[in-house]
């Protein structure tokens, strides 16, 4: 009788190897010694050790001067905008986007960042690819006065395409205690500030790619209005504001001067600032003080897009907002400007009850954003140029 043993057959077939099976590590090496030197970069004396450890190290003696520090956290990734940088073959403004997404959600309540680490997933390491993205991290990182002490890469063959990846990121920062802003400091007579985004920032992209796909445009296709193609418009980074408001809380001009911030993200304006408005209060904001980019008109125009869903899903044109003393924001708007940020009064904050009642589609009241139960924010007028 003729027999044939399990492990006989088994020995017979090729080998199977982690490179075979779509990993490769000398890939992932290649890629870290392509990024060290931007990583490095973004190092001041208070990280320890290198790139390759387990875990960033970051001494915080300084802590010991607070009073009561308090740790502030977030993460966060930048959403379907991959789509635009694997279409073009441009990675290197990507991390600056998530660096803006996640470190400004930080600076909002007045925390000063300390570190940030990335995650990055895809289908197959490219080297250089994956080095762009990190560089351009460690160059978001260096805007914000933040260190990049550590990340990862990971590659999934079998469950994203090779070209496919997608970026995540956390940051850690500290404010004291009584330095702390948010609703509590909010008080009738306040005024709103808003900051200038750069452009779409990092958020709505579905809805940007629908219209695009919906027209037939071509990421290379020359806009006027653009004064470049649509593609370079739509990939231009997230403006980073952790180091311009930073300086606001430190000038001794404006100091004290904000009450609250609003990182303005997913939902738009009028959603992300209810949800630093207290109970009682709200924000009365008038469209006609500032233009959005004409990016933002082109999007509506395009997709016919109605415009109160455009405002409940991108920042038209306004990417953080300040609440400050009412007495105090011409010393706020020249530190922004001394520092080139584009910033302007939009509104004001009043009694809940004084609000007047909608009296057009235009005119409407955002209440209760992110499960937030506060304030709200009515937002009237109309944007020069739009009808």
């Amino acid at each position: 009788m003729n027999t044939t043993s399990a492990s006989t057959s088994r020995d017979a077939d090729p080998a199977i190897t982690y490179a075979g099976s779509g990993v490769d590590t000398a890939a992932g090496d290649r890629a870290v010694e392509l990024m060290k030197e931007a990583v490095a970069a973004t190092h001041g004396p208070e990280v320890l050790g290198g790139i390759g450890a387990f875990a960033g190290l970051v001494d915080v003696s300084d802590l010991k001067d607070y009073r009561r520090p308090l740790l502030a956290s977030s993460t966060d990734g930048v959403g379907t905008k991959i789509a635009i940088a694997r279409e073009l073959d441009v990675h290197d403004t990507i991390g600056r986007d998530l660096v803006g997404m996640v470190v400004d959600d930080i600076v909002v309540v007045g925390a000063a960042p300390l570190a940030m680490t990335d995650y990055i997933a895809c289908g197959k390491v490219v080297p250089e690819r994956i080095a762009d993205v990190v560089r351009g991290i460690a160059e978001g990182c260096r805007l914000a006065g933040c260190a990049l002490v550590g990340g990862e890469t990971a590659e999934h063959p079998g469950l994203m395409a090779p070209e496919d990846y997608d970026v995540a990121g956390a940051a850690v920062g500290v404010v004291e205690a009584d330095s702390l802003l948010g609703p509590d400091r909010v008080r009738r007579g306040d005024v709103v500030i808003g900051m200038d985004a750069s452009g779409l920032h990092s958020n709505g992209y579905s809805l940007v790619r629908a219209v695009i796909a919906a027209q037939g445009l071509g990421l290379q296709t020359h806009i006027e209005d653009f004064s470049r193609t649509l593609g370079e418009e739509i990939l231009e980074p997230t403006r980073i504001y952790a180091a311009d408001v930073l300086a606001v809380l430190a000038d001794p001009r404006s100091a004290g001067a904000v009450h609250a911030l609003s990182h303005v993200t997913g939902g738009g304006l009028a959603a992300n600032l209810a949800r630093v408005m207290p109970a009682g209060l709200a924000a009365r904001l008038d469209r006609s003080t500032w233009e959005p980019g004409a990016v933002f008109a082109r999007i509506a125009r395009w997709g016919s897009v109605p415009q109160t869903d455009l405002e409940g899903t991108l920042n038209m044109g306004i990417g953080m907002v300040a609440v400050v003393d009412a007495e105090q924001v011409e010393a706020t708007l020249a530190v922004l400007s001394a520092r080139g940020l584009g910033a302007r009064v939009i509104g004001e904050i009043v009694g809940e009850d004084s609000l007047p009642e909608p009296g057009s589609p235009l005119e409407q009241v955002v209440a209760g954003a992110k499960g937030v139960e506060g304030g709200s924010v009515m937002l009237a007028g109309q944007h020069p140029g739009w009808t």
